[in-house]
């Protein structure tokens, strides 16, 4: 406490009287001005990139701009080089479409169009920089982002951004690319099953593969042995054609729709109709059962699908949009859950959720006749009256994949878990695809049988078994028939 008292007592020096000097031999002298000034325009010229010179004022001497005025240079010849070096030469076509109309003087340059003089110090300044060898990027380095910006898409081959040129690089990639098609066995007629007395229309396979069930013109629904092909059950309903079938692979259910339209549900131990679904205006043409909820869409000639409820017979949606008959409609258990094929040439990807359009693919130029869900893959393919008419696309956007031609109009396709893509024709073409590359490996006719005319030879419905074996198809010849692979 007495060493804090005496501290405390040590009185602070006095200060200096006005009249008196506080100046002593280590203060530091007052800096010059000029130089201040000069230093802080550096520093905003600098800061600012302005390529206006400084005031004479502001300098002490033309030697304090040289290094300034040499950063400057090098950093415009930078942005220069990395910048504009692309455009620096342009193509012959441009450079036609820039030179003078008319005759040029004697010994005089022509003048380009939109061309200026570089005049002044700016130009002298700007061409300097241009004839220095600029630092440019290393070639490693460039060559690293035109590969990365063609492997994306974005680039062409020299790094541009050019569309065409990208489009036609991505071309050649993907050919390049292009897997070889897998082979398959050739498939040959095994069977002819005779019984209908109308086109055969439609036909679906039992889960169980052990029958099938076909619907035809005569207004049957009729249940074959598929490994005997002997006719076991003949159901009848329906007044019009019968144009829709399915198997519930949950519920011991046959649902059939037709040109009546009328939707019936057969229940198939007791082989009698027990539920009846109301809503349709006009035929119906196609119908799917959702493989995981307890619902079935159907769809036909009012150009619309209806979802309905399997067991209250409820409408739960009505799938509008179309502007022609919706000849095909498919379900899946992942979105877009409902897919369907119109005469408007249109296919449309739905939410099955929300009962809405979710994507409108415009790529067929005539009525999409055919739909078939790969059993493996996250894929279909759709097919129309001509063109390039069988196409392959990529769910969830509808991305297309392959387009596969023939010449005639599609009526039905189907798809086997080991590739194999089918497509039946209204002449009766009967071609086979590989599903990954599109390839044909097989084209055949079908035969009309005896007793009927040529213009008979036409494949309405087709489906493979579960094996993937076993192809059946149904024609306007009024029969089934059975390949298999040799």
């Amino acid at each position: 406490m007495a060493d804090i008292a005496s501290t405390s007592a040590v009185a602070a020096p006095a200060p200096p009287a006005p009249g008196e000097s506080s100046a002593s031999p280590a203060a530091v002298p007052t800096p010059d001005l000029a130089h201040l000034l000069s230093r802080s325009a550096k520093r905003t010229k600098t800061l600012f990139s302005t390529a206006s010179p400084l005031p004479s004022f502001l300098s002490d001497s033309a030697a304090d701009l040289s290094g300034l005025e040499e950063s400057h240079k090098a950093k415009l010849a930078t942005l220069i080089a990395g910048s504009y070096a692309d455009a620096k030469v342009l193509p012959a076509a441009l450079l036609a479409q820039q030179r003078g109309v008319g005759p040029a003087k004697p010994g005089a340059k022509r003048a380009r169009v939109g061309e200026e003089e570089e005049e002044g110090a700016m130009g002298s300044y700007i061409s300097d920089i241009v004839s220095r060898p600029a630092s440019a990027p290393s070639a490693s380095a460039s060559a690293g982002v035109v590969a990365l910006r063609r492997a994306e898409g974005f680039a062409s081959s020299s790094g541009g951004g050019s569309t065409l040129n990208s489009a036609l690089i991505r071309r050649k990639d993907l050919e390049a690319r292009k897997a070889a098609p897998k082979h398959h066995a050739q498939w040959k007629l095994s069977r002819v099953i005779s019984g209908h007395l109308g086109w055969v229309r439609a036909i679906a396979m039992d889960p169980e593969n052990k029958w099938f069930v076909t619907g035809a013109g005569d207004r049957m629904i009729k249940i074959w042995d598929l490994a005997s092909g002997e006719l076991k059950l003949s159901l009848t309903g329906h007044i019009s054609t019968v144009r829709g079938l399915a198997v519930s692979s949950r519920h011991p259910y046959l649902f059939s729709a037709g040109e009546d339209k009328m939707v019936k549900c057969w229940d198939l131990e007791t082989n009698k109709v027990i539920r009846q679904y109301h809503g349709h205006l006009s035929g119906i043409y196609s119908l799917s059962l959702h493989p995981t909820l307890d619902v079935l869409v159907t769809a036909g000639r009012d150009a619309s699908a209806r979802v309905w409820d399997m067991r209250t017979k409820a409408q739960v949606h009505v799938l509008s949009g179309h502007r022609g008959t919706v000849a095909s409609v498919q379900c899946q258990d992942s979105d877009p859950q409902v897919v369907t094929g119109s005469m408007d040439s249109t296919i449309r990807l739905w939410d099955l959720a929300a009962g809405k359009s979710l994507t409108t693919l415009t790529h067929h130029k005539k009525s999409v006749r055919a739909l078939a869900i790969h059993p493996q893959e996250f894929t279909f393919a759709s097919g129309s009256a001509g063109g390039r008419n069988v196409k392959t696309w990529k769910f969830p956007e509808g991305t297309l994949i392959n387009n596969m031609s023939t010449e005639s109009i599609v009526n039905t396709l189907s798809i086997n878990p080991d590739g194999v893509l089918f497509s039946g024709a209204d002449n009766g073409a009967l071609n086979f695809f590989d599903y990954a590359t599109g390839t044909p490996f097989q084209s055949s006719l079908d035969i009309p049988q005896p007793g009927s005319l040529d213009a008979e030879a036409g494949v309405f419905c087709s489906t493979f078994d579960h094996t993937g074996t076993r192809l059946l198809t149904g024609g306007a010849d009024k029969t089934i028939k059975m390949y298999k692979e040799v």
